[in-house]
């Protein structure tokens, strides 16, 4: 299967330091940043735009602190143009990413929707990352965390963008099979969870 979703940064663990904490971390827990031909800030979540660029730790308050104190001109050296709302730019690109790789799992066969099909995926085990939408059930959420042993989930989507993923109205439940799709909706949940200010540690690991 061709894959197209964040290519660029698979397979790889190079290691980059954030322009505001001088943490050097792995450049999947970080967030890419470029210019554009009018000197304008662009988050590069794919991690493939051409150009020099320069790397935020993927939490809502290291980046929001870039934006403030003039960061991002320094690493630049020149004058640049950072847009009020980058943080909530950098998060619609990377919903518009899980939301894609969900897609992927879909056609893929490597995804199951619906509680009855992922109970029975937990049970067989098969499953490796829970899609739970972030506006349904706990109460039900919690019982598939409670059919089998799952230790990651992803929770960041609403029911209408688990939905769009596969072309419903509404998704609560989802499931996605092992391999590099469940990894990878892993480090994209993660990089969300931290710029909404939800991270609740690494990898979006959640014991239910």
């Amino acid at each position: 299967m061709t894959q197209t979703v964040n290519e660029p940064l698979e397979g790889t663990a190079k290691r980059r330091r954030c322009i505001v904490t001088g943490v050097v971390d792995d450049r999947r827990q970080m967030v890419r940043f470029v210019l554009d031909p009018g000197q304008r800030i662009v988050a590069d979540v794919d991690g493939r735009l051409p150009g020099r660029g320069v790397w935020v730790q993927a939490k809502r308050p290291v980046l929001l602190r870039a934006c403030a104190r003039g960061v991002f001109a320094r690493a630049f050296h020149r004058p640049v143009e950072v847009s009020a709302d980058l943080c909530e730019q950098v998060e619609r690109l990377l919903r518009r990413r899980i939301i894609e790789l969900v897609g992927l799992a879909n056609r893929a066969g490597q995804a199951a929707f619906g509680f009855e099909k992922c109970r029975q995926w937990l049970a067989a085990g098969r499953g490796a990352v829970l899609l739970a939408a972030s506006d349904g059930s706990l109460a039900e959420r919690a019982r598939l965390r409670g059919a089998a042993d799952v230790r990651m989930s992803c929770d960041v989507l609403t029911a209408a963008e688990l939905g769009r993923a596969i072309g419903r109205a509404e998704v609560v439940h989802g499931i996605v099979a092992g391999g590099r799709l469940a990894e990878r909706l892993v480090i994209e949940t993660a990089r969300l969870r931290g710029i909404i200010g939800c991270d609740s540690g690494p990898a979006a690991v959640s014991n239910g």
